[in-house]
């Protein structure tokens, strides 16, 4: 089942459009490879690389196992405790 994200873009072609660009511009970044790079060889070294193996987050005390939703939930800004964007 499509979200709001996906069913948004489906109807408006020139933001997906733009949406790829940024994207593709912000994936060949050095850094963001080597972040890349270095996620999937732990996840290969810890077993877990492939469909339904959980995410690895950058801790504070380095590479640590965390449930998908939490991981890429985490900076989603109308999840943060105060957020107007939750209240009725």
């Amino acid at each position: 089942m499509a979200g709001k994200t996906q069913k948004y873009y489906d109807t408006h072609p020139g933001a997906k459009k733009v949406k790829a660009a940024y994207d593709k511009a912000f994936n060949r970044k050095p850094e963001q490879r080597r972040k890349r790079s270095q996620l999937t060889q732990a996840r290969r070294d810890r077993g877990i690389d492939g469909k339904g193996g959980g995410d690895l987050h950058h801790g504070p005390n380095g590479l640590v196992r965390e449930s998908v939703s939490k991981n890429r939930g985490r900076n989603e800004k109308s999840r943060r405790k105060g957020s107007k964007r939750n209240k009725p």
